[in-house]
């Protein structure tokens, strides 16, 4: 499924090309992080009684073992 116009994928591959694996290392570590953000929002959500501990825990297991 193509969900990215060609010229935005074009880009996206030419400023990949472009980085240094230290910038690419430093975008992939971003992006994990943002994404365990999110998925700690997301518990907090459908667990408003859990801790924050309850929370991070749940988080850390979900990216741990890939599951929802």
């Amino acid at each position: 499924m193509e969900d990215v116009k060609p010229e935005a994928r074009e880009y996206q591959l030419k400023r990949l090309r472009e980085m240094s694996s230290e910038e690419k290392l430093r975008a992939a570590t971003r992006l994990y992080w943002s994404a365990r953000r999110l998925k700690e929002a997301f518990f907090r959500d459908q667990h408003p009684d859990w801790t924050d501990e309850e929370v991070y825990q749940a988080a850390k297991e979900a990216f741990m073992y890939a599951r929802d």
